[in-house]
């Protein structure tokens, strides 16, 4: 893999991971496009460590507070919220493997993914309202921590089985996060916090697997597909990044505007995938 290339991926997975646009449909449109072979398992996982360094940076209030104090609700939550998408994942292994492999299923998900949007922003009501805990959230903000009573257990529910739709490659997991949680008419700044919070144990749980992979056994050196140092370097530090502007700006955009643009790019992307697909075939 040339420097290129892997700037070049690490750059779509750290805008991606985190943009409501599906970091998955992405990563098989640009290897369909660019007839980029698979990146290699160990070069994959440093790109999502780079992705994960950029929440805990932009985060780490929040984090501290987790950490300091673990037996809390906002736990609770984060648990409860990524069981769904663990069971999603078990029994859907094969399943979302094909998919993957084969792109079927990318257009009509980028149109889920757009459809969702639209209509959790249309339920949600304007932008930066008080909500159920705009007071709460604002202290949220200066104190680095979800606060008590910002949202409950049904709430958490509801985004995590929201969340475990996006094991379909072109469903956005922060989009079905956001969208479950504006929904549920949670604040703004609420539902943006705990959706990247989310990502964290969506993220280690996607390097524990991988990770299991590359120890293969007892003695061996991890594949890497003939990718050097160099790229791998290059695409980590990329996705760091790239990644850290990328949720900076989701925060922002959140609490401040409107979802729709995000909407009408994974729609028109959608489209332009089933046209290929049924038409063109271009790319698949």
């Amino acid at each position: 893999m040339k420097i290129f290339e892997a700037i070049l991926l690490g750059a779509i997975q750290g805008v991606t991971e985190f943009l409501p646009v599906s970091s998955s449909g992405h990563l098989v449109l640009v290897q369909r496009i660019f007839g980029i072979s698979e990146p290699a398992l160990f070069f994959d996982t440093m790109v999502h460590v780079g992705t994960l360094a950029a929440v805990f940076v932009v985060l780490w209030k929040d984090i501290w507070g987790i950490l300091r104090r673990p037996v809390q609700p906002v736990t609770g939550f984060l648990i409860l919220a990524t069981l769904p998408t663990v069971a999603a994942a078990l029994v859907f292994k094969d399943g979302i493997e094909r998919a993957f492999a084969s792109g079927s299923l990318l257009g009509f998900a980028f149109l889920f993914t757009a459809a969702a949007l639209l209509v959790s922003w249309r339920l949600s009501g304007r932008p930066c309202p008080e909500g159920r805990s705009g007071k709460a959230a604002g202290a949220a903000g200066k104190a680095g921590i979800l606060p008590e009573g910002a949202m409950g257990w049904l709430d958490a529910l509801v985004i995590g089985l929201c969340q475990a739709v996006a094991v379909v490659p072109g469903v956005s997991r922060s989009g079905m996060t956001l969208s479950g949680a504006l929904a549920r008419k949670l604040d703004r700044d609420v539902a943006a916090r705990f959706s990247f919070l989310l990502s964290i144990p969506a993220i280690l749980g996607a390097l524990v697997l991988q990770l299991k992979d590359l120890a293969g056994g007892a003695g061996t050196v991890p594949e890497t597909g003939g990718i050097g140092p160099g790229a791998v370097a290059a695409g980590t530090v990329t996705a760091a990044i790239v990644g850290f502007f990328a949720v900076k700006f989701m925060l922002k955009i959140v609490r401040e505007k409107s979802l729709w643009g995000f909407a009408v790019y994974t729609a028109v992307l959608g489209a332009l995938v089933l046209a290929d697909q049924a038409a063109t075939h271009f790319f698949f």
